[in-house]
């Protein structure tokens, strides 16, 4: 005999984490080059911060008038509780080469989907 809670389903199990998105500093390093630091607090994963960088890159191409991205490299690490991602990506008007690049309306709208705030 097989009870209600035995019966598979196909939905994810709902999970209850809570994160804390804690602001991101933005810095023109050029005039197409951006340095993201994120700040997000509780139980984070790396790719959440990794997410929380992308999604603001996405949002300020937008603001700045772009339509792409492209992630050149971010570094992450966990002090006290925090997670800091410190991310550098590239804006342009057109589709920049590499496998790293975001079309910037795409990911912002996927991060107001998902409940992830940009700049």
């Amino acid at each position: 005999m097989c009870m209600a809670a035995c019966t598979p389903t196909d939905e994810p199990a709902a999970t209850t984490k809570a994160l804390r998105y804690e602001g991101v500093e933005t810095r023109l390093l050029d005039d197409d080059l951006v340095n993201f630091r994120v700040q997000l607090r509780g139980d984070a994963t790396r790719d959440e911060v990794d997410a929380y960088a992308r999604c603001a890159a996405a949002q300020y191409a937008l603001i700045r008038g772009f339509g792409f991205a492209r992630h050149v490299r971010t570094n992450l690490r966990e002090q006290g509780g925090v997670w800091i991602g410190d991310a550098v990506y590239t804006i342009s008007p057109a589709l920049p080469r590499g496998l790293q690049t975001l079309d910037a309306e795409v990911v912002a709208a996927a991060c107001a989907e998902q409940g992830i705030p940009t700049v």
